[in-house]
């Protein structure tokens, strides 16, 4: 078995579409190259690293106007089938999204269900999606951004 840690973090932009675990909520998007779902990105992380794949920022450059405005849960989706290909199956994921802003508990069902959803090529696993409040400490806290955490168990494929 092998253990994966994934990090990701966003700085808020202007009023938009915000992407988190592969759903849409109104509000203040987040920055970045893709849809900047940070949780799609750091499941993804926690999924390449142990497998010894390269990281998502090297798989989806941010330099590479193919992937500008990219769907995250895609890239997830890729990268669980990448994990399959390497013999590996995704056993459980475990995320915790530290955001200030918007309250996440309404659209926690949806967004471990999309979550999972995008790791069927490399497994049946458990997602478990935890909200957090940065508590007025540091960027988070000033509710100038989202941070993620998210780590994952992989075990091999057995091959008969």
């Amino acid at each position: 078995m092998r253990v994966g840690l994934g990090f990701d973090v966003h700085p808020f932009g202007a009023d938009g579409t915000l992407v988190l675990g592969g759903v849409s909520l109104e509000g203040r998007m987040l920055v970045g190259h893709s849809d900047a779902d940070a949780v799609a990105h750091a499941v993804a992380d926690a999924l390449l690293g142990p497998v010894g794949l390269p990281d998502l920022g090297a798989l989806f450059p941010a330099d590479d106007e193919e992937t500008r405005a990219a769907v995250s849960i895609e890239m997830l989706r890729d990268v669980a089938a990448r994990v399959a290909r390497a013999g590996w199956r995704v056993e459980n994921v475990d995320v915790v999204v530290a955001a200030e802003e918007p309250k996440l508990a309404p659209y926690l069902d949806r967004m471990r269900a999309n979550i999972a959803a995008a790791l069927v090529p490399a497994g049946d696993a458990h997602v478990s999606i935890t909200p957090k409040h940065g508590e007025g400490v540091g960027a988070v806290g000033r509710g100038e951004g989202v941070a993620v955490w998210a780590v994952a168990l992989l075990e091999p494929i057995t091959r008969h």
